[in-house]
């Protein structure tokens, strides 16, 4: 039985039309075993997924990646801010509101912090694009969506110096990524796996 009592993730949503399995899937498993779940976007509120489910943000991803953290945090009344150190792992989901919602420097900051903090990042459906934009995937190996009619994910990939993989979920090293909604479960059980090893 995984125990991942303690460890805390944060899981990173597009407000809007998010793909919900992707979320809802792996926060199950990871929260079964024990995992303390934060969910962090561009705004507050209730972000509405794809297919309608509902989830309450916990904090804003431009307050994950705020180098003088100790110091915000002491002129702050605003409770929610996290640095990248209080979390183990950091987790992208996709959907179609994914690339319009969070391919930005935010993202590719709390992209590159995590790496760099030695933290699992795992990313999910369109969202590897996020990762390989942010310089991340350079030499590792990975999955991304795509359909027989768009491959141009794939491409942004290798453009970007990741080694794509055609299967479902890819483990390279902490770096996690997984293929879409129908790999959610088997990418919230390799999250989980990593996480345990910690």
């Amino acid at each position: 039985m995984n125990d991942l009592t303690s460890k805390k993730v944060v899981i990173i949503i597009a407000h809007r039309n998010f793909r919900d399995e992707e979320y809802f899937v792996p926060k199950e498993i990871l929260e079964g075993a024990g995992a303390e779940i934060k969910t962090a976007s561009t705004k507050m509120g209730r972000a509405l997924g794809a297919d309608g489910g509902e989830v309450e943000i916990d904090l804003l991803i431009s307050e994950i990646n705020i180098a003088e953290f100790d110091d915000l945090q002491r002129k702050s009344s605003h409770n929610s801010i996290q640095s990248i150190s209080s979390f183990e792992a950091v987790v992208f989901i996709g959907g179609p509101g994914c690339l319009e919602n969070l391919d930005n420097e935010n993202s590719y900051k709390v992209a590159k912090e995590t790496v760099s903090q030695d933290k699992i990042l795992a990313s999910i459906c369109i969202s590897p694009i996020i990762l390989a934009k942010a310089g991340v995937l350079a030499g590792k190996k990975a999955t991304v969506w795509s359909s027989p009619m768009d491959k141009s994910p794939v491409k942004i990939l290798e453009e970007n110096g990741a080694i794509y993989q055609d299967e479902s979920v890819v483990v390279d090293g902490k770096i996690i990524t997984g293929n879409g909604p129908g790999a959610a479960k088997e990418f919230g059980e390799a999250i989980t796996g990593l996480l345990t090893t910690l």
